[in-house]
């Protein structure tokens, strides 16, 4: 393994999680807010750690295989949380670290799920940083470090691969570096949007700034105990919803769009599943709770934002889903699943799985009377390689057993009951936020142990990171010579 090129990839990411953390210091300094020497103490010991392995960690060579990719992007997501915990902790906001630590991977996993029961006079430069940490994460940390550092590493696109949602990687121009920046262009453009949107129909700098980044992340921290619903406005509840799903869409598309390719990008057939998914789930739920809202369009209006967030993932809430009608939880629970696109800064199964799921299940059926025949699942107008069915049946198995192991091990703490602890672990996994019954979207985490938060924050880098980069950390030849 090359050690050094690992450790000098570590000793930047520090580094640039330390020049991250200057935006939410400047707005300390403006608003007095009591927090600013939180965030000189954490920057100040990100550099103390980050440059000596920065500046003497200097590898022979800059080719990354497979393995320090994967061991790189998993070590980068642990310490990237366990920095970004420290102002939580020096602010005194979260004086507990480990409740500290489950906020921070909460934040870049943009998962959304919170520890916290009152958000009343919370200093607004931890509570910014505390969003910022969604936007930073949504497009992946890697790949921001390979926009701002593209020479550093000679194939990077190992981790970007690691990193990147979805069971394929592919680079949207040649050279890696290029392709980072693009994503990263696309990504800020679209929150700059949303932010200003957000200011039109009526939104405060500040508030549209966390609610843009929380969007852009699909991460869902809101500086509001009510979240969005906090607002109580039709309009800002279109905007979100309509943004919501737009960070859902493979970014690759929105590249498409931009060169021309307009027409291709509208004959995605992820796309397509992708939108029926949405279309379908939020026409279900407008009707099964339509006796509850009491009109067709007020029903719609909240249908449509809840599924829109927990689809993307995103976790924001306007309405309590704990008091639908259950076939309308069960649809929640659904999209909850599925998750938006691959390429995406949305989490969960992703819909391009969910598609070759059902279509190589529907093939099995089909050689049931049709033995002989060569039948190819065919997705995205061309035959699907049988290694990528594999690897995605083998993801799914791993998925579920995960999703299982997590409900069980934080069942053992005795605080809740299944339907909390069982979707406690879907929700982490998935990184999408709240969960049912008592870690609804009106609830929190708190209420769960040291070691339920610690389950539960493995559970989040491991959704994040889709799995495997986080595992492999645990194989023993992972770290065996040759």
């Amino acid at each position: 393994m090359n050690k050094r090129l690992v450790i000098r990839l570590l000793g930047a990411i520090m580094l640039i999680e330390a020049l991250a953390m200057l935006p939410s210091m400047l707005i300390s300094i403006v608003t007095h807010d009591g927090c600013v020497q939180a965030f000189l103490n954490t920057i100040a010991i990100l550099c103390l750690c980050g440059m000596p392995m920065w500046l003497l960690a200097r590898p022979k060579e800059s080719n990354l295989r497979a393995r320090e990719g994967f061991v790189t992007v998993a070590l980068a997501w642990v310490i990237l949380s366990a920095f970004g915990a420290l102002p939580f902790v020096f602010s005194g906001m979260i004086p507990n670290y480990v409740d500290a630590l489950f906020e921070s991977v909460s934040g870049f996993t943009t998962t959304g799920a919170t520890v916290f029961a009152n958000f009343e006079g919370a200093p607004k430069g931890i509570m910014f940083w505390r969003s910022f940490t969604h936007w930073i994460g949504g497009m992946g940390v890697l790949v921001l470090t390979l926009a701002l550092l593209p020479s550093m590493t000679g194939r990077a696109s190992h981790l970007a691969r690691a990193e990147s949602p979805g069971p394929s990687f592919s680079k949207i121009v040649p050279k890696m570096g290029d392709s980072a920046k693009i994503l990263y262009i696309i990504y800020a453009v679209l929150t700059i949007v949303e932010f200003g949107v957000l200011m039109l129909c009526g939104m405060g700098p500040y508030d549209a700034a966390i609610h843009a980044m929380g969007t852009a992340g699909t991460g869902g921290f809101s500086n509001y105990g009510a979240s969005v619903g906090a607002f109580d406005s039709a309009l800002i509840d279109g905007v979100i919803t309509f943004f919501m799903v737009l960070f859902g869409i493979n970014f690759a598309l929105f590249y498409r769009v931009l060169t021309g390719g307009w027409r291709d990008a509208l004959k995605s057939e992820e796309l397509h599943w992708y939108l029926g998914i949405f279309t379908v789930c939020t026409l279900g739920v407008t009707l099964l709770i339509m006796p509850q809202y009491g009109s067709f369009v007020q029903s719609l209006r909240y249908g449509s934002f809840q599924i829109a967030s927990i689809i993307s993932t995103t976790g924001y809430a306007t309405a309590d889903y704990n008091l639908w009608h259950p076939a309308a939880q069960m649809l929640v629970l659904f999209v909850m699943f599925t998750g938006a696109c691959a390429g995406s800064t949305a989490g969960g199964m992703k819909v391009v799985r969910v598609a070759l799921l059902s279509k190589l299940a529907g093939r099995e059926v089909r050689h049931t009377f049709q033995p002989r025949k060569v039948q190819v699942v065919r997705f995205e107008g061309k035959g699907t390689d049988e290694n990528i069915l594999a690897q995605t049946a083998v993801f799914f198995f791993a998925y579920i057993a995960l999703i299982l192991i997590g409900c069980f091990l934080v069942s053992l703490e005795g605080k809740y009951g299944f339907a909390a602890n069982f979707t406690a672990a879907l929700t982490c996994v998935n990184n999408v936020g709240p969960g049912l019954a008592e870690i609804g979207p009106m609830y929190n985490f708190a209420g769960y142990g040291p070691f339920g938060k610690l389950i539960l924050s493995l559970l989040m880098l491991c959704g994040r990171l889709e799995l495997f980069p986080i595992l492999v950390l645990f194989h023993p030849a992972i770290w065996r010579k040759g």
